[in-house]
C-alpha cells in the first residue's frame, strides 16, 4: 500500500512538473491546479486561501467562470469549498442541481447551474490543524469521482499544501509571485472598501464586508465591483436599508428639499416678487 501511494505522488509531482515545463517556468500553485483539472477530467479548479492567516479568500481560478464561482463563494459565504475549509473535510457536491446540494447552499447551487456547472469536488489544503484554504474542482456533468480520482485530489491537494509552505516561516514569501495578481487586486480593493463602509458608517468591518456582500448580492453584481464603485465614491451603502445612493461623492444623498437646479415654484414667486421691489425702489 505504501509503495501504491509513493507511485501516487510521485505521478502527481510528475504531472505538476510537465504542466510547468510547457511554459518553462517551475511548479508552483497555479501547475498544480492545471494538474489536477487534467487528470480529474474536469472543466477547472480554484483556489481559496490565507495567505495572512485572515479571512479565506478565492486565490487563484484555473479559467474565468471558475473565477466568477469563486468569487461568488466568498461572496454568498456558502458553497462547497467554504465549507471545505470549515470542515477540514472533503466536500464532494456530485450534483449541484439535486435537492440536497439546492437545500446546502440555495443561492450558491443555481448559480453554479447557470454558469453549466453541475458539480464541484473540494479539498481541505492543510495538515491537522494548519488549514490553509480548499483546492475545488469544477465539472460540466453530474456524477461522483471514482476512487482513484478521489485519491488523487487529496495528493493534489498536498501538494498545494506543501509548494504554499515552506519549513520556517509558514507561508511562503514568494506566495503573491505564484498566485493571480487580478484576485490580489481585488481581495485588497474588497478590504479597503470594507474599511471605507466601516469608518462611514461606525460599524466593524465584519460587519461593512456584509454589507458589500448583502448588496453583491442582490444586486447581482461581484462582490469586487460593487468594491470598486465604494471606492471611487460612486455608490454608498446605507447600513439600515443595506441599500445604495449614488450620488458622485461616496457621501450621504444631499437632503437638502431645494438642491442646485431643482425648481420651486413658492420660492421662484418669492424672488420674483423681491426682484420687482428692488425695481420700484
Amino acid at each position: 500500500m505504501e509503495r501504491v501511494e509513493q507511485n501516487r505522488g510521485a505521478r502527481v509531482w510528475g504531472a505538476i512538473d510537465a504542466a510547468a515545463r510547457i511554459d518553462g517556468a517551475s511548479p508552483s500553485l497555479r501547475y498544480a491546479a492545471l494538474a489536477c483539472v487534467e487528470a480529474l477530467s474536469a472543466l477547472g479548479a480554484g483556489l481559496s486561501m490565507s495567505p495572512d492567516a485572515g479571512p479565506y479568500e478565492p486565490l487563484l481560478a484555473t479559467m474565468p467562470d471558475v473565477g466568477e464561482l469563486e468569487e461568488l463563494q466568498f461572496t454568498l459565504g456558502q458553497g462547497p469549498s467554504a465549507d471545505a475549509i470549515a470542515s477540514g473535510a472533503p466536500v464532494l457536491a456530485a450534483d449541484l442541481s439535486g435537492f440536497d446540494a439546492v437545500n446546502r447552499w440555495p443561492a450558491f447551487a443555481p448559480a453554479a447551474a447557470r454558469h453549466g456547472v453541475r458539480a464541484i469536488f473540494a479539498f481541505p489544503i492543510g495538515a491537522g490543524a494548519a488549514r490553509i484554504g480548499a483546492l475545488s474542482v469544477y465539472r460540466r456533468q453530474p456524477g461522483p469521482l471514482g476512487g482513484d480520482e478521489i485519491l488523487d485530489a487529496l495528493v493534489y491537494a498536498d501538494a498545494v499544501f506543501v509548494l504554499a509552505l515552506d519549513g520556517r516561516h509558514g507561508l511562503s514569501a514568494d506566495l503573491d509571485q505564484v498566485i493571480d495578481a487580478a484576485f490580489t487586486a481585488r481581495r485588497a480593493e474588497v478590504h479597503q472598501a470594507a474599511g471605507f463602509v466601516a469608518a462611514q458608517q461606525r460599524i466593524s468591518v465584519t460587519d461593512a464586508l456584509a454589507l458589500l456582500r448583502a448588496h453583491a448580492f442582490s444586486s447581482g453584481r461581484p462582490l469586487h465591483l460593487v468594491a470598486t464603485d465604494v471606492m471611487a465614491r460612486r455608490l454608498y451603502l446605507n447600513g439600515d436599508q443595506h441599500g445604495v445612493s449614488a450620488d458622485g461623492s461616496g457621501d450621504p444623498p444631499d437632503t437638502d428639499p431645494d438642491p442646485p437646479g431643482a425648481r420651486n415654484p413658492d420660492k421662484q414667486e418669492s424672488e420674483q416678487a423681491e426682484n420687482e421691489e428692488e425695481d420700484e425702489r
